[in-house]
């Protein structure tokens, strides 16, 4: 958006007050108006300068849209509450048909750069979420993801307004539709510009399914060939990443349902469960059982998950388990090293006796019959 004056600014408030108007309906609920006289070409040019008005009908769900009714309640509350962020509701939700348009608006204004316009990538973004109904699908089913999963998610506005590891797995789903195009030189430029400025670092090749919740989303990285199934939560910090310079098929499967605790890293094509459980920090190298819990550096199983599925409970605290496991392991481990010892002098005494009748014999120049010798406890023999 251009530049304008401090005394333009001040006087914002009170040209949206001017221009909005609530009326009662006949439910008796209210109704935004926004008067025509009021200059939005002049307030919000990005938005003027975008494309006309979507067609509708390419709409996932061509009727009613829940979600998108709701966000815009929630913005019209919102901007009764707290007049100073009335032209930022209204640029931002306020003024767009549905969804994938405010979507696109939000997306391209946290994204611009001086080279790269906000009116370049909302025609972008625009274009490629109104013609793509696998993607209409998946912005829906994210943000009821970070509605259900994440206590400071407050409503569905401020997932879409304010919570960068949505905003960011949004970005990436424009990238992945785009390197199916074939324009995989847009489509790194995208992902060049998400890593900047939301700090997750997404492949735009990489599969990632529907209701994903990606936690905080600082730090995640998530390889060329990986593959993260549907429903699947992803704290801040988790690495899929590849164990090499290899080529080819070189990055994690994420089954769904899954939950990668904070700091995860999983290196190499290897498998993680349905329903399986990953403790915060751990390293894993190997495959994961469904519906197990692992944990530690490297990853060891700790235990099953009975329950309903982490990835929806978000219980990712395996203290108990975890420590259960080590004293377990201290115990067959402690347990172990007596039997070695106890076994270990057993062929001590063994060895000795048989050195000190060698000796016998040698002194007292006596004849000794050659008998096959074995001690009665040696891993040699």
């Amino acid at each position: 958006m251009g530049c304008v004056s401090d005394k333009r600014w001040e006087s914002f408030p009170d040209m949206f007050s001017a221009g909005l108007s609530l009326k009662e309906t006949q439910d008796g609920e209210k109704e935004a108006k926004f008067n025509a006289t009021f200059p939005f070409e002049k307030v919000f040019p990005v938005y003027a300068m975008s494309l006309s008005k979507p067609d509708t009908d390419s709409i996932l769900n061509s009727g009613r849209d829940p979600i998108w009714e709701a966000v815009r309640e929630e913005a019209k509350l919102e901007a009764e509450k707290e007049p100073i962020l009335s032209s930022f509701l209204y640029a931002s939700i306020l003024a767009h048909d549905c969804l994938e348009q405010a979507l696109a608006f939000v997306l391209a204004n946290r994204l611009q750069n001086p080279t790269l316009l906000a009116t370049q990538l909302m025609d972008i973004f625009s274009n490629v979420m109104m013609h793509d109904r696998d993607i209409q699908r998946s912005i829906r089913l994210d943000v009821q993801a970070f509605i259900d999963r994440d206590p400071s998610c407050l409503s569905y506005s401020s997932a879409l307004l304010y919570l960068k590891g949505y905003h960011s797995l949004q970005s990436y789903r424009v990238a992945h539709a785009l390197w199916k195009q074939g324009r995989n030189v847009l489509a790194l430029a995208l992902q060049s510009r998400i890593s900047e400025v939301f700090g997750v670092d997404i492949h735009p090749a990489a599969k990632i399914g529907d209701g994903i919740l990606l936690d905080h989303g600082t730090g995640v990285v998530i390889g060329e060939t990986a593959v993260v199934g549907n429903r699947v939560s992803l704290m801040h910090g988790v690495t899929l990443g590849g164990t090499g310079k290899e080529t080819g098929d070189r990055h994690p499967k994420v089954g769904d349902l899954a939950l990668l605790g904070a700091c995860v890293t999983v290196l190499g094509n290897i498998k993680i469960g349905e329903g399986a459980m990953i403790a915060a920090g751990s390293l894993v190298l190997k495959h994961v059982p469904p519906h197990s819990m692992v944990a530690g550096t490297p990853a060891q199983v700790i235990g099953s998950i009975d329950e309903q599925d982490p990835s929806l409970t978000m219980n990712h605290d395996a203290t108990k388990e975890f420590f259960k496991h080590l004293a377990v392991s201290f115990r067959d481990g402690r347990s172990k090293y007596q039997r070695m010892m106890r076994k270990t002098r057993m062929v001590d005494i063994d060895v000795n006796v048989h050195c000190q009748l060698q000796l016998y014999v040698k002194k007292n120049k006596t004849r000794m019959v050659k008998v096959p010798w074995k001690p009665a406890f040696c891993p040699l023999y």
